[in-house]
Order: C-alpha cells, then structure tokens, then sequence
C-alpha cells in the first residue's frame, strides 16, 4: 500500500465532503488560532462536520505544509524554534561580523546553515537546546580546549560549542576569519 497516495485520496475526499480546496480549510483552521492539535481537530469535528479520522488527517497535513512554509521563507526561525530561541542571538552576532567581510553564500540545511565561499568555510547552528556549534573548514589553526580538533575526513577541521553571547568574542572571530580567507582561493 503506497501511503502517499492513501493521504493524498483522504484529502482528496475531505475537499469533496466540504466543498472547499485543502488551502481554504488550512485558512479556516488557522483563522481559529488555536493551537494545539487537539484543539484543532475538535474544532474541525465541530465546525466542519468531519470524523474524528478526516479531522486528524486534515490538521496534519495542515501543520506539515506550515512548518515547511516556515522553513522556506526563513530557514533561521525553523532552526531557532522553542527552546533553541535562546541560542539566536549567538548566531545573529556571529552573522553580523562575518557580513562585515565580504561576499559568501548562506546554504540552509536541515540543522545548521553552511556559509560557502569558493568553499564551504564554516557551519553554524544550534546542536541541542543550550548551545550553538560552529564548524569550521580551517586546516592551518591550532586546536585548543576551546578550538576542538575533529576527526579527519569531515567537513569541518575544528568545532567550537557556544552556550552564551559573551563567547562570542575576538578570538572566536580570528579563528572564523582565517577559515573564511583560506576558502577564497
């Protein structure tokens, strides 16, 4: 059974059964404002005379289609979401200075974001709920306690964990800086 397609004729039917598209029912849940998914589904049974099953279904799909909108409009806010809203600030000031250097890429990716020039310099992003890890592609540092090696053949040479603002600080952005000058050429 291809349950893919399964969904996808259950949604189908939901929009057959209500008379309206999958994306004005996703309006009409989110004009509700709740949000909890309970919450949701009963509303759904109440107010659009749906099974319990078609309700549940729908506000899945619903929350699914809204968290991947999230996430491309601005890959930051998925990655810094709940508990990890804390961490943003690190990043933001780390941000801010790298863009101070000149042009590179940001690449979103599923847990961190890759800045690229040439080459991929760096990584940065929240690794658990209290700290930020920053990755970087630097062959020609030392590490330190705070500067740790990685094992060769990764991404990145060296790792730094970040738990408060105030790391973020002259000798973290040497380290950065020589990563993001080595990957121009």
């Amino acid at each position: 059974m291809d349950l893919q397609k399964a969904i996808s004729t259950q949604l189908a039917n939901i929009s057959q059964k209500t008379g309206k598209t999958i994306e004005e029912l996703g309006q009409l849940v989110g004009e509700a404002a709740l949000q909890k998914h309970g919450e949701k589904v009963a509303w759904v049974k109440a107010n659009l005379g749906l099974g319990h099953g078609d309700a549940n279904a729908l506000v899945l799909h619903i929350s699914k289609s809204a968290a991947a909108a999230t996430e491309l409009d601005n890959p930051l806010d998925a990655l810094y979401d709940g508990p990890k809203a804390q961490l943003r600030p690190i990043h933001d000031a780390i941000m801010a200075e790298v863009k101070t250097w000149g042009d590179f890429e940001e690449h979103p990716k599923k847990g961190y974001i890759a800045l690229r020039r040439k080459k991929q310099f760096a990584m940065l992003g929240p690794a658990s709920a209290k700290r930020v890890e920053l990755g970087l592609n630097a062959k020609e540092l030392q590490g330190s306690e705070r500067l740790m090696p990685q094992a060769p053949g990764g991404m990145c040479q060296y790792k730094v964990n970040l738990t408060e603002i105030s790391q973020v600080d002259a000798e973290l952005f040497g380290w950065l800086k020589a990563a993001f000058e080595a990957s121009a050429g």
